[in-house]
């Protein structure tokens, strides 16, 4: 190991032992109860509400997976992405934050599957809501998990030129420890510091990029003179070789002609937008605010917070192809995702980079806590003792939620195995997951009185289902048969069906009971 990559790794290392003492500090409050342990006793300021829950739902998608796709194929698929996410989370905040947050006092509620059945007054032994929420929170946060430890893997092995496995392997286990140690609380004020991190690294390498480039018109003239890579309505199309690298010749890498960015796949990427209102850790956040009045202020801190990060991290992928066009290191699509680590490594000092690096890895810890934590709570809180062990002791619960993130973890460390593995892709598939089976579900419990249990259950596995169908039936059916609009997002048709399958089925089953209707009435004549 070079002097270079010491003085990185010692940063990293302070970095990381600062996460690890918020998560002692907050260790002894938080291993309280489950209540605590889960939702931190709904004490989270605008600040934190704010900024932790824009730092879980990113994770090193934002600094790898995002700049990776702007570099690969240029700014249209990145940009549309970024608009869909930055418009999703504005309305999450404004439709859903408050309304949930009271919602979940008045049935008091302290998890996203606990919602849905206390919401539809689900009772002992029909739990079905409970029982279906908590299954999915429990795959698809374990494929989340895999894709944060990818990028644990990635960043140490590109950086340190160590093997790849070993590293996603230790980046899974801090990730475990420090989950261990402080549970949501902790989780939530060191995402807070995280989130800082991460926009101080993007904005960093943002302006180092640039200069290092030639300057913000040096940049985008080489931008315009690869065939679709500066256009909202094209896409570039690296020529590969038969080792699946990009092409280079004379020194330059080789794009085919631009392919075509119609309307509807701009609607596709668009949808991600959508998943949003199904995202557990960003909902859970929404559980845990302090205060309902404060959730206006969290709302433009979490807006302005993504506008920035996501609009930076589209431009460091630009910025790269002008700084790094030919860098060995960056010839797949896998690869590609690695463009911030090498702008770090190659322009700044190494104990400055090993700070900046440290984005990725916040990036990275605060959304795989998230995940590890709301997964094992699905399972121990709802399952064990919701429906298992209704006795349970709270001692009991926590000890089983702590042996459950353990086994997600050891999940997603498979799921992590193929160093290959595209970020994006992992993310994606999770994320229409999510915002298929719980988003429409979420928004028309909470505006719409008159839903039954029945159109819910329907709804939530209409739409989990169709995320797999579209996937893996109708997309390769697409693909195959030229036909794109059966290539869009899965998130889209899933979310659709969902919701119309949870109006149909409330309009032809039995209308909720009174108690149901008064409760909602109740919440409504809060706002």
């Amino acid at each position: 190991m070079t002097d270079a990559q010491v003085k990185m790794l010692i940063s990293m290392v302070l970095y990381m032992a600062v996460v690890i003492a918020i998560g002692i500090y907050f260790s002894k409050r938080a291993n309280k109860n489950s209540d605590e342990y889960f939702l931190g006793g709904r004490s989270l300021g605008p600040w934190v509400t704010a900024m932790s829950a824009e730092a879980s739902d990113m994770s090193g998608w934002l600094l790898m997976g995002l700049p990776g796709i702007a570099y690969w194929l240029g700014i249209s698929d990145a940009f549309w992405t970024a608009v869909g996410l930055a418009i999703g989370t504005y309305l999450n905040w404004l439709l859903v934050a408050k309304r949930l947050r009271r919602y979940s006092v008045k049935i008091d509620a302290i998890t996203v599957p606990d919602y849905f059945s206390k919401r539809f007054h689900e009772v002992d032994g029909k739990k079905i809501l409970l029982t279906i929420a908590s299954i999915f929170i429990l795959v698809f946060f374990s494929v989340y998990a895999g894709s944060c430890f990818v990028a644990c893997g990635k960043l140490f092995s590109t950086l340190f030129g160590l093997p790849y496995v070993p590293m996603m392997i230790i980046g899974a286990v801090f990730v475990i420890i420090y989950t261990f140690l402080g549970g949501f609380l902790a989780e939530s004020a060191s995402d807070f510091m995280q989130a800082i991190v991460m926009i101080v690294a993007l904005s960093v390498v943002l302006s180092v990029g640039t200069v290092a480039a030639g300057g913000f018109g040096a940049v985008i003239e080489n931008a315009k003179n690869i065939p679709g890579f500066f256009e909202l309505f094209g896409i570039a199309t690296p020529v590969l070789g038969e080792n699946g690298l990009q092409l280079v010749e004379n020194g330059k890498p080789v794009f085919d002609e631009a392919g075509t960015y119609g309307i509807i796949t701009i609607l596709s990427t668009l949808s991600w937008g959508l998943g949003y209102f199904g995202m557990p850790q960003v909902l859970l956040r929404f559980m845990a605010a302090r205060k309902t009045d404060e959730i206006a202020i969290s709302r433009r801190i979490a807006t302005v917070w993504v506008v920035i990060s996501l609009a930076a991290a589209v431009a460091v992928g630009v910025i790269g192809r002008a700084l790094l066009p030919t860098e060995e290191a960056l010839l797949s699509s896998s690869v590609a995702e690695n463009v911030f680590i090498i702008i770090c490594g190659k322009l700044l000092p190494p104990l400055l980079a090993g700070v900046i690096m440290s984005g990725i890895l916040a990036a990275t810890i605060s959304s795989s806590d998230s995940y590890l934590l709301i997964a094992a709570s699905a399972f121990s809180k709802n399952l064990y003792q919701g429906i298992f062990h209704k006795n349970a002791t709270d001692k009991q619960v926590m000890r089983c939620s702590k042996i459950v993130l353990v086994i997600i973890a050891l999940f997603g460390v498979v799921v992590a195995l193929d160093e290959n593995s595209v970020i994006f892709n992992v993310v994606s598939f999770a994320w229409a997951g999510f915002g298929a089976t719980f988003g429409p579900l979420m928004l028309i419990s909470l505006f719409w009185k008159k839903v039954t249990r029945s159109a819910a259950i329907a709804g939530m596995l209409s739409g989990g289902a169709m995320v797999f169908i579209w996937e893996y039936v109708f997309t390769p059916m697409g693909k195959n048969l030229g036909i794109s609009v059966l290539t869009v997002y899965e998130l889209l048709p899933a979310f659709l069906v969902s919701t119309a399958v949870i109006f149909l089925v409330s309009k032809f089953t039995k209308a909720p009971d009174k108690e149901i209707l008064d409760e909602f009435e109740a919440v409504s004549a809060i706002e």
